[in-house]
């Protein structure tokens, strides 16, 4: 396949995903510290050494912590949308205009032998956005920080073979648990996360007949666990009359060890 990816850290405490082709080489976010990078791209058997960029999603501390530090040490452009530029420059530290660039939400932007298209979430960013990867007819889709999943993103994202999606918590967990009621409200909302039952709803409208792998993503330390998720997604999925197990599969993304690399 000429089309792979790796979910290197997924959830709370920090998002990381790897996408390369052939010829390019993509880190989606870059959420944990440079060192706790480094070492999940040693466990997912690659090398930093060997990246082209890093793909901004929204400026939460989850998804830049580490982007200026890889930036600088590895000589890496960032690419975001002018908005999020702006929310995050002064927490990625100083770097000179040539590894600075734009990636507007709304558009297509060709890597070397990849397309990839940016499109917009409801989330309490600046302006949160996430990625399609495009290769020979293989398409990965890749999206978390959502309060919900719009018909349009559906759209979007409909048709791919591959999907990190977020799965953040389970409504009883989150209703039951510590939280105060203020930070219960922001994740329940149209601009906060999506939960294990939203999740299984939206991807009933995505999936198509064809085999699909999902990753589930950016699950809650507090609020989820990965059998909670992957039951209740399973059998919202199973309900609405899909095949989980033989034509959609069902995988788990954890926030320090990466998940294998994989064909999409």
């Amino acid at each position: 396949m000429s089309l792979r990816f790796s979910v290197l850290a997924s959830g709370s405490t920090g998002n990381a995903i790897y996408v390369e082709t052939d010829n390019q080489r993509l880190l989606i976010d870059a959420g944990l510290s440079g060192k706790k990078l480094e070492e999940c791209f040693t466990k997912a058997g690659l090398s930093p050494e060997k990246l082209d960029g890093i793909l901004i999603t929204h400026e939460h501390s989850d998804h830049i912590k580490g982007a200026g530090i890889m930036a600088r040490r590895y000589n890496l452009p960032i690419y975001a949308n002018d908005r999020t530029w702006k929310a995050m420059e002064k927490h990625v530290g100083e770097l000179p205009l040539d590894q600075k660039f734009h990636f507007e939400t709304g558009v297509v932007k060709t890597f070397a032998d990849m397309d990839v298209e940016s499109f917009g979430v409801s989330h309490d960013a600046a302006e949160p956005m996430f990625f399609t990867f495009h290769k020979d007819g293989r398409k990965l889709a890749i999206v978390t920080d959502t309060g919900y999943v719009s018909e349009r993103i559906k759209g979007i994202t409909k048709g791919a073979q591959s999907f990190v999606f977020e799965s953040n918590h389970d409504m009883n967990m989150l209703r039951m648990g510590r939280y105060p009621w203020n930070v219960k409200r922001r994740i329940l909302g149209d601009e906060g996360h999506v939960s294990n039952e939203d999740a299984g709803l939206a991807l009933a409208d995505i999936l198509t007949d064809g085999p699909a792998n999902v990753y589930l993503a950016h699950l809650s330390l507090d609020n989820n666990m990965k059998d909670i998720a992957r039951m209740t997604v399973q059998q919202t999925l199973e309900d609405k009359g899909f095949a989980v197990g033989r034509q959609i599969k069902l995988y788990d993304t954890d926030p320090y060890s990466p998940t294998s690399l994989t064909d999409v």
